[in-house]
């Protein structure tokens, strides 16, 4: 017998939560992903700092959660939970739904200002999310942030690249980052470069987190 592989496509049910503005006066959104086994709620609340009347925070939430503790140790009840955009298997068809969610989702939380800003924000594993949806997605964002994460090595063709280049590139990192070490943000940007992308790197005083204070300076610069 040979097994053959097919796919269905099926409606889910996706969580996000919000911050921030939700009148006339938002100029701002930001669509922030999540890393690797976090959660939304809790991701959201480093960008507290940031919202506001005129900015709007957006924090989706991916849609393949899992147990973060190891089976055994704990009932389910008390176990913590965390949440994944992908793994490598069936990437394509993941990555097809996650581009898909967020545009359902950017026209669910959009304002009716025709000239307010979309800054696509990703933290880890959560920026090969957001650039992504930069490129793939139909919403146009004014800005792209990879906050500890980096570009997705698919994205870098001539097809991509050119939607790319239009887009302002950021990259943050800490200087303790065990995930970002200085090798490995130096060589993200000289692949970035080398694909005629200019990104504006900066680099912080700590480890694999947002920090609040470099969050705000950034948040002021892109909103002036």
């Amino acid at each position: 017998m040979v097994l053959s592989e097919h796919h269905l496509p099926v409606s889910r049910t996706a969580r996000y939560v919000m911050l921030g503005g939700t009148g006339e006066a938002v100029r701002d959104v930001w669509v922030v992903c999540h890393g690797y086994g976090q959660r939304a709620a809790r991701f959201a609340r480093a960008f507290e700092g940031i919202a506001g009347d005129a900015r709007r925070i957006v924090a989706p939430e991916a849609l393949s959660r899992f147990y973060l503790d190891p089976p055994g140790g704990q009932a389910h009840g008390t176990q913590r939970v965390g949440a994944s955009w992908m793994t490598r298997e069936d990437r394509q068809a993941e990555i097809n739904d996650y581009v898909e969610y967020l545009d359902a989702l950017w026209r669910q939380v959009r304002p009716a200002s025709a000239d307010a800003r979309l800054v696509a924000f990703g933290f880890s594993q959560g920026g090969a999310t957001a650039a992504r949806w930069a490129v793939l997605g139909r919403a146009v964002p004014s800005l792209l942030v990879l906050w500890a994460g980096s570009l997705p090595r698919d994205l870098l063709v001539e097809q991509h690249l050119a939607r790319l280049r239009t887009i302002p590139l950021v990259l943050v990192a800490g200087r303790d980052d065990r995930f970002a070490p200085d090798a490995v943000v130096e060589e993200e940007e000289r692949v970035m470069r080398s694909s005629g992308l200019e990104p504006r790197v900066i680099r912080f005083e700590g480890g694999h987190t947002v920090d609040a204070a470099v969050l705000k300076s950034l948040a002021e610069e892109t909103s002036a």
